[in-house]
């Protein structure tokens, strides 16, 4: 139920998943806000870390609820995109934009830096990109905790941005800002006959276009806005979810919040009315295009 309103009764194609404080609209929106599903008092035990079985409870009951296009909050959630890609029923490209890669492999199956791994066992899934990768996690050492067998087969393709004279194998394609669009465009071209999904963490972009709980990317928010266009215009987009947006830490568990205080970077100082400014702009630029509004 929304509200008092069943979205069984009233289809619609976007659903806002409440599951955190991430987005308050105290300033209307440019677009059409979508129907609002409440799910604050399951956010904590999906932060950052979770368990198949609380994956599971959450969704027998959400599942129904779900629609082709999903706005929730933190990517401390991110790992949620392996779930709402169960209502696709049709062979498909999952597109991710994120400022990591979010593919460690570990004991830890459910958590927000590895879900990757978790979409690469659906088997409607026929590749993963992942581009926008500006953190260490793609450099040496730190990328030996990757899936490099996903990589090296070609199923998971992984986009990261240069950086100095770092060196990458040839089982990741870095990218420059000087030539990342020509070859976002070979890659959108090299899949146009597949359906894809894309998937949005608003921490691919810059320090200045969005806030968030992660370390900050590189993209524009016109970067970001041309690559989700050049898709639209040159592939079919069957669904959608974006996240990323900045929310505080709450965690139903005392091994999520030693984890979650160990893993995330410190918060910059920023007021709650700066950050929602920020944030919306990004969300009202990002929304639409990625509906198809």
């Amino acid at each position: 139920m929304v509200g008092n309103v069943s979205l069984n009764q009233h289809p619609a194609k976007t659903i806002w998943l409440v599951l955190d404080d991430a987005w308050e609209f105290d300033e209307s929106p440019s677009f059409e806000l979508p129907q609002r599903v409440e799910a604050l008092r399951s956010g904590p035990s999906l932060r950052f870390i979770t368990s198949r079985k609380t994956i599971d409870r959450f969704y027998g009951e959400f599942a129904e609820l779900f629609r082709p296009f999903i706005l929730s909050g933190s990517g401390d959630f991110h790992h949620l995109t392996t779930i709402f890609i169960r209502q696709i029923r049709e062979p498909f490209v999952l597109l991710s934009f994120d400022n990591h890669p979010d593919w460690v492999v570990g004991p830890v199956r459910w958590s927000c830096g590895g879900w990757i791994n978790r979409a690469l066992e659906n088997p409607l899934v026929e590749q993963v990109a992942v581009w926008g990768c500006g953190n260490f996690d793609c450099r040496f050492p730190w990328r030996l905790r990757g899936n490099r067998s996903a990589c090296h087969s070609g199923r998971l393709w992984v986009a990261p941005w240069q950086s100095g004279k770092n060196d990458y194998p040839d089982w990741l394609h870095p990218v420059s800002t000087a030539d990342w669009q020509p070859a976002f465009a070979r890659f959108v071209e090299s899949i146009r006959t597949s359906a894809i999904y894309v998937t949005v963490d608003l921490d691919c972009l810059a320090e200045s276009e969005a806030i968030t709980n992660w370390e900050n990317g590189r993209f524009s928010l016109a970067d970001l806005l041309w690559a989700i266009n050049f898709v639209r215009q040159n592939a079919k987009i069957i669904g959608g979810d974006l996240c990323g947006a900045f929310s505080p830490l709450r965690y139903a568990s005392w091994f999520q919040s030693l984890a979650g205080w160990l893993d995330h970077p410190r918060q910059r100082s920023i007021s709650d009315s700066e950050r929602r400014s920020i944030n919306l702009r990004a969300l009202e630029g990002i929304w639409p295009l990625l509906t198809g509004a």
